[in-house]
C-alpha cells in the first residue's frame, strides 16, 4: 500500500501541538468576504428530532431533573399536556459551529439568545447558520491580539416557526500568546475542597428542587427578589462526558477510529497527537484534556461556554415553575470553570413590567459564582410570569 503525497501532507499537519496560526492580513480581509454568509451544519448536528429520549439524555447530561422534562405522566398534567424540552435543548441539537480563523485558539466569549416557543416532543429542529462579522483586532490581557466575532443561529421547526435566537461570540487569539502568558494566571488546581466543604456542597445540591406545578405569580415577587440558588460541582470528567453524550456542543461531532481518522486527515488542525497516549484527539478535547488545555492557554481541562448557560437556564427555568416562560438570557463567560470547581447560579429581580408582546416579566440580573469569589458569568434574563386570575 503506498502512501499519496496527499496523506503525507496531511500527516506532517498533525503534531502533538495545536496549530498555531497568526493574524494576518490576507486572514482578516478572507473573514471579512465572509460576512453575511449562511454556514453548512451538516457536520455539527447532533439531534434532528426532540424525542423522548433526546430531552432525557440532554437534560440528565446537564444535572436537570425538572419533570416537565422527565416525567411523562407529570407532564401530561401540565401547561403543554405532554413533555416538552429544557429551552436550553436548542443546543443538543446544534451547538455552534466553526468558521475560519485557521490556527488560531477561541473561547465562547457571549451568548445572547431569544426564545420564541416551546420544543414539544417529535418537534423536528433545523438550525440555521450565519456568519455576521468581528470585531478587531485589538488588545486583550489573555494572548495578546484578539477578534471578537459573532454567528446568528436560528433554530426552526417542521412548521418554519422559529424556536429561538442564538448570537455566539467568540474569542479568537494566537495560541503562542496565550501560552506564554498562561503562567501568570496560575491558581491552585484541583481545588483543595476540605470533606466538610464536599458534604455540604453535596447537600445544596440534594435540597434542591423545581418550583414546579405551583404557580409563581407576577403580583407576588417584587424588585429585590432574588432567585433560588443551583449548584454545580465540584465538576468533573463525567460530567464533561455526560454533556457531550447528551448531544451537545461538539463542533463537528466527535466521532471515532477511521471516521475520525479520516476527518483528521482531511483537516489536519482539527487535531493533535496526544504525548501519553499517542492517539489522535480532537481540538475540543481541551474541555477533558489537560494537555490540550493547557496548550489553549489555560491551567487544566475546563466547561464549555454553552454548558454554562444551560446551567443557567436550569436555575432560571427551577425557580419560573411550569407556568413561567423564559423569554430572553444574556450571559458572558468572564473566567474558566476548571474541573473540580463549583458554580452557583442565581439572581435578582431589577424590573417589572408588561412587555410589547402583552407578557407580564420581570428582568432578572443573573450571576454564577465559583468558590473563588469571581463571577464568571454574569447575565441578564426576561422570564413572563402567570397573573392571579388568568387562565394556566
Amino acid at each position: 500500500m503506498t502512501t499519496t503525497e496527499t496523506e503525507k501532507n496531511a500527516n506532517a499537519g498533525i503534531s502533538k501541538e495545536l496549530a498555531t496560526g497568526k493574524f494576518t492580513d490576507e486572514m482578516l480581509d478572507g473573514m471579512r468576504a465572509l460576512i453575511g454568509t449562511a454556514l453548512r451544519t451538516d457536520a455539527c448536528v447532533n439531534n434532528e428530532y426532540a424525542t423522548r429520549l433526546a430531552i432525557l439524555r440532554f437534560a440528565e447530561g446537564i444535572g436537570d431533573d425538572n419533570p416537565l422534562w422527565t416525567d411523562e405522566e407529570y407532564a401530561t398534567k401540565g401547561p403543554f399536556g405532554e413533555i416538552v424540552a429544557p429551552p436550553s435543548f436548542i443546543f443538543a441539537c446544534l451547538g455552534s459551529v466553526q468558521v475560519g480563523w485557521r490556527g488560531l485558539g477561541g473561547f465562547h466569549a457571549e451568548t445572547d439568545v431569544t426564545f420564541h416557543r416551546p420544543i414539544r416532543v417529535g418537534d423536528k429542529i433545523t438550525a440555521r447558520v450565519y456568519f455576521d462579522g468581528f470585531d478587531g483586532p485589538d488588545a486583550s490581557k489573555f494572548a495578546g491580539r484578539r477578534i471578537k466575532d459573532y454567528l446568528r443561529q436560528e433554530y426552526w421547526n417542521q412548521n418554519d416557526e422559529l424556536v429561538a435566537r442564538f448570537i455566539c461570540s467568540r474569542v479568537r487569539f494566537e495560541r503562542t500568546e496565550a501560552q506564554a502568558r498562561r503562567k501568570s494566571r496560575e491558581i491552585e488546581l484541583p481545588h483543595p475542597w476540605t470533606g466538610e466543604q464536599l458534604e455540604q456542597i453535596e447537600e445544596d445540591i440534594l435540597a434542591e428542587k423545581p418550583r414546579g406545578a405551583e404557580p409563581r405569580y407576577w403580583e407576588d415577587v417584587a424588585v429585590g427578589d432574588e432567585m433560588d440558588v443551583i449548584t454545580k460541582g465540584p465538576i468533573g470528567l463525567t460530567d464533561e462526558i455526560a454533556y457531550i453524550a447528551a448531544g451537545a456542543a461538539p463542533i463537528p461531532r466527535l466521532s471515532a477510529h477511521g471516521v475520525a481518522l479520516r476527518r483528521y486527515r482531511k483537516h489536519p488542525r482539527w487535531a493533535f497527537r496526544d504525548p501519553n497516549t499517542n492517539a489522535l484527539e480532537p481540538v475540543y478535547s481541551v474541555h477533558y484534556n489537560d494537555y490540550a488545555a493547557k496548550l489553549q492557554g489555560a491551567q487544566l481541562a475546563y466547561d464549555v461556554g454553552i454548558q454554562r448557560t444551560c446551567w443557567q437556564i436550569h436555575s432560571l427555568t427551577h425557580w419560573a415553575g411550569d407556568a413561567g416562560t423564559l423569554k430572553a438570557i444574556h450571559g458572558q463567560y468572564r473566567a474558566h470553570v476548571y474541573l473540580s470547581d463549583v458554580v452557583r447560579l442565581g439572581g435578582r429581580i431589577v424590573a417589572k413590567e408588561v412587555d410589547q408582546d402583552g407578557d407580564s416579566v420581570v428582568r432578572l440580573e443573573t450571576w454564577a459564582w465559583n468558590q473563588r469569589e469571581q463571577n464568571v458569568m454574569p447575565g441578564t434574563a426576561v422570564v413572563a410570569l402567570p397573573r392571579r386570575g388568568t387562565a394556566q
